[in-house]
């Protein structure tokens, strides 16, 4: 016996109150796969590669020089 054949023997013993309750936790896997898929999806897209931001600002040239605000704790 397949397992199709057996879920759909076991479905049809159940109330069919009960069948409400598999169909709408049969919809609720299918929708958290499909989100799950997107997500994934969206990540993939998202991954940033190696020099993406190159050129996205500029550093002024006395970036490394100390600051006057410090020079009392420097000396």
């Amino acid at each position: 016996m397949t397992t199709d054949v057996a879920l759909l023997s076991k479905i049809n013993t159940l109330p069919p109150d009960l069948k409400v309750e598999v169909l709408k936790y049969v919809d609720f896997l299918l929708y958290t796969q499909q989100e799950a898929n997107e997500t994934l999806a969206i990540k993939a897209k998202e991954t940033p590669k190696a020099g993406f931001g190159r050129m996205q600002f500029i550093m002024a040239e006395d970036f490394d020089a100390p600051l006057d605000d410090f020079k009392e704790y420097m000396e």
